[in-house]
């Protein structure tokens, strides 16, 4: 999940963030995976070793949670219906889950391919 970002970027110029944030809401509410009751994590692709083993460290209430949502949105997606406006994501309630375990397993890869990489010197006397 190493995908270029420009988040750093723009946070860092609050006039930019500014100006853009409306159009990140705008795209955000026209992708339409809020009225099928999804969170913006439910979208990662599951075909990646390291995504695959964030959904196994992920709590079982999320995880429970995390199928009910997927589950739910498939439903509607054979009927041709959303969710009724009350049972849409709101935007306070789409807040990552996977994300921050995907970045931890990815930091610990990175790690360990370091340490496997490592080459130990001696010193001459």
């Amino acid at each position: 999940m190493a995908q270029p970002s420009l988040t750093k970027f723009i946070i860092k110029r609050p006039w930019l963030k500014n100006w853009l944030k409306p159009v990140a809401n705008w795209y955000t509410d026209l992708s339409g995976y809020r009225k099928l009751g999804l969170r913006a994590d439910d979208l990662i692709p599951e075909e990646s070793e390291t995504v695959l083993l964030a959904l196994k460290r992920l709590p079982p209430k999320e995880a429970y949670d995390r199928v009910f949502r997927m589950r739910r949105a498939f439903q509607c997606s054979l009927s041709h219906q959303l969710l009724p406006k009350e049972q849409h994501t709101k935007p306070e309630e789409d807040t990552p889950y996977l994300t921050p375990i995907i970045e931890e397993i990815e930091a610990e890869l990175k790690e360990r391919e370091d340490l496997e990489s490592m080459v130990v010197k001696k010193k001459k006397a």
